[in-house]
């Protein structure tokens, strides 16, 4: 065993002697760290499983070495134990000697690398229970780990941000990318930006193949007042308890007559009572055109010589008051993603109030706006209108400072809370079939395109028993943090907002950290993982972890889906059903259901039989596709829109399963269809067949389908609609163009 601890000392003392000036220091380093390291006589072997590196062989053999230099103060079992522990450690365990004096060869040449590569020799320990334990690196190695830390921090490049489309928002966006360290380009940028911030819509810019744009394609149309009711009311048939948050609405001039008899009715059972409604524009904004009538003849329902598209809806008769002034709610509500869907809430909100103080409608207070109408836009032309420095006090103030004022006189706030986050994540699950429609055709599958999330803006009225309303849903709520002021007369100019300034940029600068590309983190909450109990979902506060080095705020989006998802994932029905139309849309980027592959899903889930045959398939396909595309002038392309086949499917749910309730119908053909899909069956040849057959439908179903009081065509289900063919017209969905949607 000395010859083989010679040949270590012999290696050594060449290095040391050829070495250079840092070299030698180095080695002188190293055996005064090894003499403090070496460990006692009683050192116990390293078992077979352990696996040794190159940095503990070299503290083995250093180690040893030291052993052998001051083996006259050492005794000869002190030396066996010593070279015992080597041939271990270099042989796993096994101890074959005819080979010691090759590993510990092998010892020495990987730790003049080490000694060469570094200027240090890596040492080790042997604890007092014997196992070889790593120390901590040097500290030249640290420092220069370190320092390629932040080398490789400040070459890391800023997310680069596209704002040339940004219009109103641009002050507040500006404000929150500077906050961000973050990258502009006002004017564009030639090469690719990680995100795109449009002003309007989608459909801003075309040309985007990458990154991610702060617009769903469809968002706009599918907010529109009467595209809004529709999903709501789709919902309220399957879930009537749990979206009794919206008022009860009719779409004209299509449901005039039911309007018209819904008022006679309700005045001959009571004379007493006298309804007040409110008429909205379907495309209006900012308070445009929005009015309120007492009987169906005050209805303006003509614009020159076209109908006018509007929604009538109930009056919220008894709101709750602050200063005897009636106000509303606008919370901002961030949707990151539609799959998986993920929704954010701002903690902070604005509260708008109107400038007179509240009356309950009459007919002679009808006309004042200022007294019923909450919206900004028009409340700021009032001569009562204060604007404020504070945010608690003027005609804008900021959503905390009200509930504070409530929790102060003994409201359970965290009810009021749990009750609108319950409202948001219903209207969303209510839009998003639509939208994933939208979607897929805006952003085929395969394509390249960019990812979407968007930032919208809730309206949402407190009754005066605190129960909250949804009054409409804004695409393009303004992120304006100024506002007009006379300077002198008939002169304005723009000046600051605290209280606009105080959540909005905060909205925005969070939304954009959400959405960093360049710092992706995991969902803070798993799917499923919420609370059971709706009066705990506001409980717990909302803990985000503030950026690295506390520089921003904690963030004011909260996380409510898919937190809460256990809560209100039974209400996502109408997502199975639009999974269904787009698996057989067939063609990418298209959202119109053709003859064809309706008569595919006909088929493949084995839905006619002997008392609905093919040729009454292809009746109801016309007949239904035909009411709802029969006023859609400005469609883009035929066939059967989701809401069609929604209807549609409701048609065949209750024919299908006539005994059972509504819901319970259209989760039963669900199951049915599912079954039938995954079936080995349900894809056959015949089915591919059809899929690539373009025949038209046979003359004598189209000459059938001309006859509409058909009775196959008639609903089972009366609680989906009545037998008028007039109340079935309020099922249309009209997608209509794309085009620009002012911001509320």
């Amino acid at each position: 065993m000395s010859d083989h601890y010679v040949k270590v000392k012999v290696q050594l003392e060449q290095m040391k002697s050829s070495g250079e000036d840092a070299e030698k220091e180095g080695v002188v380093d190293a055996e005064e760290q090894l003499l403090e390291a070496s460990p006692p006589a009683s050192v116990s072997p390293v078992p077979p499983s352990v696996t040794i590196s190159e940095s503990d062989a070299s503290r083995t053999s250093g180690t040893c070495k030291h052993r052998g230099k001051s083996r006259s103060k050492l005794g000869k079992d002190d030396k066996n134990v010593c070279g015992k522990h080597n041939v271990e450690l270099a042989l796993h365990g096994s101890v074959v000697g005819g080979h010691v004096g090759k590993h510990l060869n092998r010892i020495g040449r990987e730790r003049t690398l080490h000694i060469k590569g570094t200027g240090k020799i890596l040492q080790g320990q042997t604890e007092t229970n014997g196992n070889f334990a790593h120390s901590h690196r040097p500290k030249v190695i640290k420092d220069a780990h370190r320092e390629d830390e932040l080398n490789l921090a400040k070459k890391k490049r800023p997310v680069t941000v596209d704002t040339s489309k940004a219009k109103t928002s641009l002050e507040a966006l500006k404000l929150s990318i500077k906050q961000l360290k973050w990258k502009e380009f006002p004017v564009g940028r030639r090469t690719a930006c990680d995100i795109y911030w449009h002003g309007v819509s989608f459909h801003d810019t075309e040309n985007i193949v990458s990154g991610q744009v702060n617009k769903f394609p469809g968002m706009v149309e599918m907010l529109r007042k009467i595209n809004l009711s529709r999903a709501v009311r789709t919902m309220q048939e399957l879930f009537p308890e749990e979206y009794d948050f919206y008022p009860r609405s009719w779409i004209l001039p299509e449901e005039y007559q039911q309007f018209s008899t819904q008022i006679r009715t309700v005045k001959e059972n009571d004379a007493a009572v006298n309804p007040t409604f409110i008429v909205k524009p379907d495309g209006g904004s900012q308070g445009d055109g929005i009015y309120l009538i007492r009987d169906a003849s005050d209805l303006k329902l003509m614009a020159g010589s076209q109908a006018k598209q509007s929604v009538v809806q109930e009056y919220i008769q008894k709101p709750l008051l602050i200063d005897k002034l009636k106000f509303d709610i606008r919370l901002y509500v961030l949707v990151k993603s539609l799959e998986p869907l993920e929704i954010y809430i701002a903690k902070e909100g604005l509260t708008r109030f109107c400038t007179e103080p509240y009356q309950e409608p009459s007919q002679k207070n009808l006309s004042h706006v200022f007294m019923h109408l909450t919206n900004y836009s028009l409340n700021v032309h009032s001569g009562n209108f204060v604007h404020s420095d504070s945010l608690s006090t003027g005609s804008k103030r900021t959503l905390s400072s009200v509930l504070y004022r409530l929790a102060a006189k003994g409201v359970d706030i965290k009810k009021v809370w749990s009750d609108i986050i319950s409202l948001v994540i219903k209207t969303v699950i209510a839009v998003v079939p639509e939208l994933k429609v939208q979607y897929q055709a805006g952003i085929p599958p395969g394509k390249p395109g960019p990812t979407c999330f968007q930032i919208l803006g809730f309206d949402i009225l407190l009754m005066k028993n605190l129960k909250p309303v949804l009054l409409e849903v804004n695409s393009n709520p303004s992120m304006r943090i100024e506002h007009e002021q006379e300077v002198t007369p008939g002169v304005f100019e723009y000046v600051p907002s605290p209280v606009d300034e105080e959540v909005k940029v905060g909205v925005i600068r969070d939304t954009l950290r959400l959405m960093d590309p360049l710092h992706k983190t995991a969902s803070m909450f798993l799917p499923g993982a919420g609370s059971e109990q709706g009066e705990e979902i506001l409980v717990e506060a909302g803990s985000q972890a503030k950026d690295n080095g506390g520089a921003l705020p904690s963030l004011c989006l909260k996380q409510v889906y898919p937190k809460y998802a256990k809560q209100f994932n039974y209400l996502r029905l109408m997502e199975r059903v639009t999974a269904l139309f787009i698996r057989f849309l067939g063609v990418r980027g298209n959202m119109r259901l053709g003859p064809t592959a309706f008569r595919t899903f006909i088929r493949n889930c084995k839905l006619s039989n002997s008392n609905f045959s093919m040729a009454s398939v292809d009746i109801l396909y016309i007949d239904i596709t035909r009411r709802w595309s029969g006023s859609m002038a400005d469609s883009r392309e035929a066939g059967m829109s989701l809401q069609a086949f929604v209807e549609a499917f409701f048609y065949l749910a209750g024919r299908r399963f006539k005994s059972l309730a509504p819901r319970q119908q259209l989760v039963s053909l669900l199951d049915l269809c599912d079954a039938q899909l995954a079936s080995p069956s349900g894809a056959g040849p015949e089915d591919r067949r059809s899929l690539s057959c373009s025949r038209a439908l046979p003359r004598a179903a189209r000459t059938q389908a001309l006859d509409l009081t058909n009775p196959q065509l008639h609903s089972p289900a009366p609680q989906r609609r009545a037998s008028s063919q007039d109340h079935r017209l309020h099922h249309r969905l009209r997608p209509s163009t794309l085009r620009p949607n002012v911001e509320n």
